[in-house]
């Protein structure tokens, strides 16, 4: 398949009747693949009507069938179209955080959506994208798109057009390249289909901010472990991982070089995932930082890229740094986690 390229300016009025956005709207309406550029992630839209557009989905990212995908919209009142209900507590999240990178996981009005999109289950997960890329293509499809990150199932989700193209090429319709994304992780995913709100998957809007609008939230138990019947994307399997192994280590630079110093010693080409504060503590085969400990949202921003940096330097193994669980420090650690498929050393 001939994937097409098209290059926006984000920064144009009247994005949405520009030839490019034309064009590429014309090709979901026809059922096909494209992806595009959110504040989070590059996503890989499709007609969330329709079963064929949607399973296309699955099959370009390899990606589990059972693993639900997000609907994006374009206006705030278009929730009303596929969810049964807006409880208030969902309503205030909406009018604080939308446009923005919250996913919110309400009941679906049945018949409307693609069963492929809900993975069977009676919820969907909703989210108005804050990108003026995303707003416009959109705006322009007429449709409301189906959306995971545009990368091959279980890599690191893409922030790059490069990316995508990387992963994607000759898989799908075409690319809008919108240059580089901006939070870096994935929206974070709260359900309120019941009592008390729960945060599914931490994102680029934190617990404490949520928390500040509506009162108390849970954050679920499954975020740290393997689920059978996942609610959210992201929740039941290996996600973000590069080539190579990877090791979260809770300990000190000092006891890190330990690591990579024994890992070497056995004749392996060994990386370390670090912060600017910290990278010349480290000799080690390939040494990428992925932004300033003091300012994680740096961290968040760059982290996908640096994870695929060690998959051209023929890495053996990956040691990483660990953050601190408060703020988007939650939904980083989330990451890292899966990434290294929950494997942890301590010092």
């Amino acid at each position: 398949m001939l994937t097409k390229i098209w290059k926006v300016d984000n920064y144009v009025e009247n994005l949405y009747t520009y030839p490019q956005i034309k064009e590429a709207a014309n090709e979901l309406r026809k059922n096909e693949l494209v992806a595009f550029p959110t504040e989070t992630v590059y996503g890989l839209g499709a007609n969330a009507h329709s079963d064929h557009a949607v399973q296309k989905i699955y099959r370009a990212k390899g990606r589990p069938s059972d693993n639900p995908l997000i609907v994006h919209i374009s206006k705030k009142e278009d929730v009303d179209k596929y969810a049964l209900e807006v409880p208030e507590k969902a309503r205030k999240l909406i009018e604080q955080f939308w446009p923005g990178p919250l996913t919110i996981i309400l009941n679906v009005k049945q018949g409307l959506l693609s069963t492929y999109v809900t993975a069977g289950l009676p919820t969907v997960g909703i989210r108005m994208p804050s990108h003026p890329v995303a707003l416009a293509l959109i705006e322009a499809s007429g449709l409301p798109i189906a959306a995971p990150s545009a990368n091959l199932s279980g890599k690191p989700s893409p922030t790059t057009f490069q990316h995508v193209n990387n992963d994607l090429h000759g898989k799908i319709a075409g690319i809008v390249d919108g240059g580089e994304t901006g939070v870096g992780v994935e929206s974070t995913v709260i359900d309120c289909t019941e009592g008390t709100p729960v945060i599914l998957r931490p994102g680029g809007v934190t617990r404490e901010e949520i928390e500040n609008i509506i009162g108390p939230v849970a954050m679920d138990k499954q975020v740290k472990e393997v689920v059978d019947q996942p609610k959210s994307p992201g929740m039941k399997y290996t996600h973000y991982a590069p080539d190579a192994p990877m090791y979260l280590v809770e300990g000190s630079p000092t006891y890190i070089q330990q690591l990579v110093n024994n890992s070497r010693n056995q004749g392996k080409r060994v990386g370390v995932l670090t912060t600017d504060e910290q990278k010349n503590y480290y000799k080690a085969d390939v040494i990428v930082c992925c932004g300033k400990r003091d300012h994680l949202s740096t961290v968040a921003h760059n982290l996908y890229s640096a994870l695929r940096q060690f998959n051209d330097k023929k890495i053996n193994i990956i040691y990483s740094e660990t953050f601190p669980r408060e703020g988007i420090g939650v939904a980083i650690m989330n990451r890292l986690l899966k990434a290294a498929g929950h494997r942890v050393i301590k010092e």
